[in-house]
């Protein structure tokens, strides 16, 4: 295959990726998936979460490309997508934003803290209604994201009568 070719489908499969994640993350992990999902919104001091299943998951479906890959080969490049993909992930959420790995501080300055900051407003609710910031690479303009969670919070309020829900510190 045509290496440019191959690079342009890396790149789009990560892209398409990110795009699908913001996806299943709003309509699926916070939808009917919330059972694997809501280990990952709570505390606690295990280094596996139930949430880790859904890696599981997206790896064994890059595994099964690579396989059908042999037959296939653009599928090759595409598993090498989903691959990158579930590294960059691996990285930026679970190493930076979550601190599991790799990072210790927060980051001061630049895309890293607003990747940081837009994920940790969308752990700024309990439960699975009214997050924000759903992306894992992609995060909107923090002052964005806050107006949106206020708004979010307010229709809650609005619809079942109840106090505004509480809080998570946001670092």
């Amino acid at each position: 295959m045509n290496p440019f070719v191959a690079a342009l489908l890396v790149i789009g499969t990560v892209v398409l990726m990110e795009l699908g994640a913001y996806a299943l993350h709003r309509w699926v992990m916070h939808g009917w998936g919330w059972g694997w999902h809501k280990s990952h919104h709570e505390d606690h001091d295990h280094v596996f979460e139930k949430n880790d299943l859904y890696a599981l998951v997206f790896a064994g479906i890059s595994i099964g490309l690579f396989a059908l890959g042999t037959w296939v080969p653009l599928l090759t490049w595409i598993a090498l997508g989903v691959t990158i993909y579930g590294a960059l992930y691996f990285v930026f959420h679970d190493g930076l934003v979550h601190q599991r790995w790799l990072f210790k501080k927060p980051p001061r300055k630049g895309y890293l803290k607003r990747l940081y900051q837009a994920h940790r407003l969308h752990h700024a609710v309990d439960g699975k209604e009214g997050a924000v910031s759903f992306g894992f690479l992609y995060a909107p303009p923090v002052d964005v994201l806050k107006k949106d969670l206020s708004e979010r919070r307010s229709a809650l309020r609005d619809d079942t009568g109840d106090a505004q829900p509480p809080s998570r510190n946001l670092h």
